[in-house]
């Protein structure tokens, strides 16, 4: 058994690895507008270099499975983050629309290796500290994009050049493939394979419970993608913010979530009934989105401090049901994995749709506004998932 020493090490090497899970898409979103003048994109075009990696990382996780079982975790992960290290890099080679779009889509199936095969690891290594160690990875992804989408401005700015400073995160995932390397003898996964891997056979696609929760999964997942995309340029295209400085308050905002994944629950207890914490939480997101659909200029603190805490919160919570609501592992597995493939395939829509909104009104406003209410709409499932609802359809599922 690995000493405290050798587990604290590994713990900082899954923190950086997890950190480059996201700077490849968080840092498109502060320059959006110099990426749509350059390449003389749309709204809905540019909104692709989101929608394309995320894309991606949903439908190549069956790959990160194979690679998992052939190379095992530590070697997958390596893999992984060498993906993501090369596309991100290539893109500095110039300002080709394909170009950039074969790099996203590149990045997402880089992404989709090592986010795929990190959870095996922490379930693998840190079966007794699970809770500690979920919390350090989350983290990870969160501030990763929370540093990318504050620095990728000034970044191009220094450079003076987008594609250079989109380019130049390929740093981190060099930072993140030597320290993985470094903690090889502390993870000791040589020899340990990947998981089976999602499939869709098997999965409860009759069970109303999985459904519920596979909608608020989706949910949750959409909103989070267009917050990444979207928040930064509709800062900046209300003309009183600066590219740096709303790149800046999409990181306070991510920085937030970040807290409020760990102190929501936290505070909110081991409840059985999730749905006060869901609730809660949900509607503090909606009161964002219609905050900076309305109104970005004024109260921008208060929609991003409600954005933060809210959705912070929720998405650890959502986290959460496959597990909470299941009968046993089995169950739970089955249960994320639909909530998984049907969440990013929404995740990855979300975007394109507020671009698109954007083109034909020539603001924001109606997207964020049916952002809103699709925020809304998501108390319907959770008001479906009491105790007593669970324990019904358990047995269907």
């Amino acid at each position: 058994m690995p000493g405290p020493a050798a587990l604290g090490f590994a713990a900082v090497a899954l923190f950086v690895a997890a950190a480059n899970l996201r700077p490849a898409i968080a840092a498109v979103s502060p320059l959006v507008d110099r990426i749509r003048t350059d390449l003389d994109l749309s709204a809905t075009g540019v909104s692709l270099l989101t929608t394309v990696p995320t894309l991606a990382m949903g439908l190549c996780a069956p790959l990160a499975a194979a690679v998992g079982r052939r190379w095992g975790l530590h070697r997958g992960v390596l893999l992984g983050l060498a993906v993501v290290g090369l596309a991100t890099a290539a893109r500095g080679l110039g300002q080709s629309t394909w170009l950039q779009l074969v790099c996203a889509a590149v990045v997402g199936t880089g992404i989709a290796i090592s986010q795929t095969l990190l959870p095996a690891v922490v379930k693998t290594r840190f079966a007794d500290r699970a809770a500690l160690v979920t919390g350090i990875y989350t983290a990870g992804l969160g501030l990763g994009g929370a540093v990318a989408a504050g620095v990728s401005a000034p970044l191009a700015d220094a450079l003076d050049s987008w594609p250079g400073a989109l380019a130049s995160w390929g740093v981190l995932a060099v930072a993140g493939m030597v320290l993985w390397t470094a903690a090889k003898g502390s993870l000791r996964l040589e020899h340990v394979d990947g998981p089976k891997g999602p499939a869709t056979s098997g999965l409860p696609w009759r069970s109303g419970l999985a459904w519920r929760i596979t909608a608020v999964s989706a949910g949750n997942s959409a909103l989070y993608y267009c917050e990444l995309a979207w928040i930064a340029p509709l800062l900046h295209d209300d003309g009183q913010l600066s590219e740096s400085r709303a790149g800046f308050m999409l990181t306070v905002m991510i920085s937030i979530q970040v807290v409020a994944m760990l102190a929501v629950p936290a505070l909110l207890g081991e409840r059985q009934d999730k749905r006060f914490g869901l609730a809660l939480t949900t509607v503090l997101t909606a009161m964002g989105f219609l905050g900076f659909g309305l109104s970005p200029g004024t109260g921008t603190w208060l929609w991003v401090l409600a954005m933060g805490v809210g959705h912070g919160g929720l998405f650890t919570l959502v986290l959460t049901l496959p597990v909470a609501a299941a009968r046993d592992a089995t169950q739970a597995g089955r249960f994320a994995a639909m909530a998984f493939f049907v969440g990013y395939a929404c995740a990855a829509l979300g975007p394109v749709v507020v671009g698109a909104l954007r083109d034909a009104a020539g603001d924001f406003r109606p997207a964020f506004v049916l952002l809103t209410v699709l925020t809304l709409l998501m108390l319907l499932p959770i008001s479906r998932l009491s105790p007593q609802h669970i324990a019904k359809d358990q047995d269907t599922a």
